[in-house]
């Protein structure tokens, strides 16, 4: 039986466009680095880049808290690492979903402690009420409860990434 639908295809597509103009809007003027934060928004990222109405460079890291199970292991550990220099870019981190927080903030030290001009973060999802660590997201496309979301980029063991819907995994 397929997730029951939480985001349509079409609700996802207006926020997708919503957060492309906030970023454009919001980040200061200057090159622009969106990192994206594999494997979970590779989906996301790739609609976001084309919805940001400005000159910009893509990078990606991969970075693990969850296994092959729906609880987070704690410690993020880093598969890939950046390719590129931040020092003097405007960076956009984008993460499919900022649930505890601890990959989140993970990130934000890493890249801040590389000279960034400015340092932002996109989530597709937020789960605050999951929160472990202080980080809030600078441009975030839905609010969302304690469920356990896939599709659109995000899974449960790999599989579900291709649905082109967020939905709930029911137990």
């Amino acid at each position: 039986m397929p997730p029951a639908t939480l985001y349509s295809r079409t609700a996802i597509a207006k926020q997708v466009a919503r957060l492309g103009q906030a970023v454009a809007d919001r980040v200061p003027p200057g090159p622009l680095v969106v990192i994206g934060v594999l494997k979970g928004a590779f989906i996301f990222m790739s609609d976001l880049v084309r919805a940001i109405p400005r000159d910009l460079a893509c990078d990606f890291v991969s970075v693990s808290s969850y296994g092959e199970g729906k609880t987070s292991l704690g410690a993020p550990t880093l598969h890939r690492d950046l390719s590129m220099d931040l020092r003097g870019q405007h960076v956009v981190v984008v993460e499919d979903i900022v649930d505890t927080g601890i990959t989140a903030r993970f990130l934000l030290d890493r890249f801040s402690a590389l000279d960034p001009s400015s340092l932002h973060l996109c989530a597709l999802l937020d789960k605050p009420s999951r929160r472990r660590v202080a980080v809030e997201p600078d441009f975030t496309g839905f609010t969302i409860d304690d469920v356990f979301v896939v599709g659109y980029g995000l899974d449960f063991a790999q599989r579900y990434r291709n649905l082109p819907y967020l939905g709930v995994l029911e137990e």
